[in-house]
């Protein structure tokens, strides 16, 4: 609170951010008191709400993990070289962010449908993508891919190159100089994109759903609810998600500042 005092600056800040803040803490705060313990009890003890938190997280988490074995890698070439056309590679990673979702869905759907090549050949070997998991984890992976990208790589042009230079003269291979000196300086910004990717895959609704509407995400089973049923009958479901999102995302912010300290 020092930093308050005599600072009028400060809390002139302090109060257009508090108008921010209500805007977003109100309408959680009023879904979560509106919906009581019971109400709570019971929808958790629906198989079909559960199963669909449980898809929901898991496969946010799988999309993160492919985003995070490609990503990467893509963010240090970005970070580190030069080469024609990157400007259109980098246009590329963010263009997800502004594609509406229900297009970025029909997109998918022409590449990964069942008539598609990619399809058919997905399919000879078991997998498919309509109305499948693998075809959730591929729109939550396309919609979000974008933040763990950009974070690896604004992370790996953080790391000063002429540290790289030095592990080289001391006889340290690339392979090595990536992993025991660029990777760990750059690991907070890596792990800060994948906070960020993972929590925006749990909120896809768009892409999924034109594409995998069943098996039901959390999103998906929120809104067919409140379709077909109405306001109380989606209330309970979508309260539970928020309770547990807000849960685990605490959680995922607190192991990550232990790891930064």
């Amino acid at each position: 609170m020092k930093q308050f005092r005599n600072n009028r600056l400060l809390w002139v800040f302090a109060l257009l951010g508090a108008v921010l803040v209500w805007f977003i803490a109100w309408p959680l705060l009023r879904t979560v008191l509106a919906a009581g313990p019971h109400m709570l009890w019971e929808a958790i003890q629906e198989e079909e709400v559960r199963a669909a938190i449980s898809l929901t997280f898991s496969a946010s988490a799988a999309a993160t993990l492919i985003a995070l074995i490609l990503g990467v890698p893509l963010a240090y070439v970005l970070a580190r070289a030069s080469f024609p056309g990157k400007a259109l590679i980098e246009a590329l990673v963010d263009i997800p962010v502004v594609v509406p979702h229900s297009a970025a869905g029909i997109a998918l759907l022409m590449v990964f449908g069942r008539q598609s090549f990619l399809g058919q050949l997905f399919g000879k070997v078991g997998i498919r993508f309509v109305s499948a998991v693998p075809g959730i984890i591929i729109a939550m992976l396309f919609v979000s891919l974008s933040f763990l990208v950009n974070a690896a790589r604004d992370g790996f042009r953080s790391v000063d190159e002429r540290l790289e230079r030095v592990a080289r003269t001391l006889g340290a291979s690339p392979w090595e100089v990536f992993w025991q000196v660029t990777f760990p300086l750059a690991w907070r910004s890596i792990l800060s994109g994948i906070i960020m990717m993972w929590a925006r895959g749990l909120s896809e609704f768009g892409a999924v759903v034109i594409l995998a509407y069943n098996p039901m995400v959390a999103p998906v089973l929120i809104f067919e609810r409140f379709e077909s049923y109405g306001l109380s009958y989606a209330r309970p479901v979508a309260t539970l998600v928020i309770l547990i999102s807000l849960v685990v995302f605490l959680i995922l912010r607190w192991v990550g500042r232990d790891v930064e300290a």
